[in-house]
């Protein structure tokens, strides 16, 4: 009896070069395979910062891009997602600290939406008033300064940790603060 052999789907495919947005200055990501343009745009792929911008003290960041549109061999991407590892968040939060968290709708000068998920960790334990207080400032001074900001720039910031240097000083007439970091930032 004769058997009869298919053709190997993974001969057929195309490998894509991905490549970064523009704020990361195009930098190459990696490969990905597709059946053809159309099978590439609108895939996510998870990179880890570090990768991206060489620096080691993103090493415990994530990226989310999404796949646009595929130029010739380039699948062009944008941003869609910075998280934060578990991981790190984990180490952050250790006894006698404590955690004031925030969720932060927001919309940016140039009109686009996202939602931020803040955290600020104290050097030590405080009473609930304060943990309030430190909330409430996070919210309204995060608004502000979405609505004050284009989204390039509000990355960018965050990324350099310029934005959560500029919280802290904020926050720090109400406590003490060891951390305050943006754990997710996602785009709509």
């Amino acid at each position: 009896m004769a058997v009869t052999r298919g053709i190997d789907k993974w001969k057929l495919k195309k490998w894509f070069n991905v490549v970064a947005p523009k704020q990361f200055n195009d930098a190459a990501v990696g490969e990905m395979p597709a059946n053809d343009e159309k099978a590439a745009v609108g895939r996510n792929i998870v990179v880890s910062l570090d990768a991206i911008t060489h620096n080691p003290s993103h090493a415990y960041t994530n990226v989310t891009l999404k796949v646009t549109g595929v130029n010739g061999a380039a699948a062009q991407t944008r941003l869609v997602k910075i998280e934060l590892l578990q991981s790190y968040i984990r180490s952050l939060v250790r006894r006698y600290r404590s955690v004031s968290s925030a969720i932060v709708p927001v919309v940016t000068k140039d009109g686009a939406s996202a939602v931020v998920k803040l955290m600020a960790v104290t050097r030590s334990r405080v009473n609930h008033t304060k943990i309030i207080g430190v909330r409430k400032e996070m919210v309204d001074y995060t608004r502000e300064y979405f609505r004050e900001n284009q989204l390039d720039q509000i990355i960018g910031a965050i990324i350099e940790g310029k934005f959560q240097g500029e919280l802290t000083a904020k926050l720090d007439h109400i406590t003490n603060l060891n951390k305050v970091e943006v754990k997710k930032l996602e785009m709509k």
